[in-house]
């Protein structure tokens, strides 16, 4: 049997307004989230074996996301759920678009991180990867992983709310960076970290380090584009009717994840043969994930037998 995928990073839950009220009431609702925790929904539902190494409480929001995530096919990690803790919240407000701006209440500080036997990928990223403690501990596990057969993927995924200054957390995103085989921005990620600088600029600066073999970059509506030392693909995004833009880089990230491990570029392959053929299937496999998403309310990754019978 196949080693799980290892993500790691906060789980929480999105409280989703639209702004309008609705039977008299603000019309929020609570939908289990947190970008790491959505990858590995995402992974699990496209049918890649998936472990979250997270933390939340046993109080209702913490049951609410314990009840998603088994439900979900995700295995927990150990010290994942703690009693002690209070399961951590985003608000999340949709504009005219349906696309959301988080407010958070959030702490974290993870279990202890271990990699299993035969693991094919570890994904870390979002607030998990610049909020202390927790952040020490990804950045020290990661450095561990160097001499590891095992992928590192990696999702800064900003959030100006949590670290408003984009120098420094330019500085965080790089030392991550460099100890992962890709990284995955989105644009407005590249808008608040490296203003001024195209998406081309960027992967070029994250490709100098020898570690990093690819960086993705999603432009929404635009498509994805997907850099290496060797090319460049472009992939354009289907049309759609977005209801909603919530957990649609995560579904990306699962997707991609998905993508190259059914092409056997993950574990010690570590993206080894990613040419531009192979790079422009995974790509377009996760654009046409998210788009999935954002015709649906919320954190909703597809299934494989959807994106399948979606797009035939």
């Amino acid at each position: 049997m196949t080693a799980p995928v290892l993500v790691v990073g906060e789980a929480l839950v999105d409280i989703v307004s639209n702004g309008k009220p609705r039977n008299g009431r603000n019309g929020s609702k609570a939908t289990p989230g947190g970008s790491p925790a959505n990858v590995a929904v995402g992974l699990a539902r496209l049918g890649v074996p998936t472990e979250l190494v997270t933390r939340f409480g046993t109080d209702p929001y913490g049951d609410q996301l314990g009840a998603h995530l088994f439900g979900n096919g995700v295995q927990l990690a150990p010290g994942s759920v703690d009693p002690g803790f209070r399961t951590s919240t985003a608000t999340a407000t949709l504009d005219a678009a349906g696309v959301a701006k988080y407010q958070f209440d959030i702490s974290w500080e993870p279990p202890a991180l271990k990699l299993n036997r035969g693991c094919p990928a570890v994904h870390t990223g979002s607030i998990a990867t610049v909020l202390e403690p927790g952040a020490e501990a990804i950045h020290q596990f990661l450095t561990g992983l160097a001499d590891k057969p095992v992928t590192v993927t990696l999702d800064p995924n900003a959030r100006p709310t949590i670290t408003p200054d984009p120098v420094s957390t330019w500085a965080a995103v790089r030392a991550l960076a460099a100890l992962s085989d890709l990284v995955k921005l989105s644009d407005e990620d590249c808008e608040f970290l490296r203003a001024g600088s195209t998406p081309d600029e960027i992967a070029a600066e994250l490709l100098t380090v020898d570690r990093t073999k690819c960086v993705v970059i999603t432009r929404g509506g635009d498509g994805a584009i997907g850099v290496t030392r060797a090319g460049r693909v472009e992939v354009t995004a289907p049309e759609i009717q977005v209801v909603d833009t919530v957990g649609a880089g995560d579904s990306f990230m699962s997707a991609l994840i998905a993508g190259l491990q059914a092409r056997g570029l993950l574990g010690a392959a570590r993206l080894e043969g990613l040419d531009e053929e192979a790079l422009h299937a995974v790509v377009d496999y996760a654009v046409k994930a998210a788009a999935i998403t954002c015709t649906r309310h919320g954190a909703d990754p597809p299934t494989a037998a959807e994106h399948t019978s979606y797009w035939s």
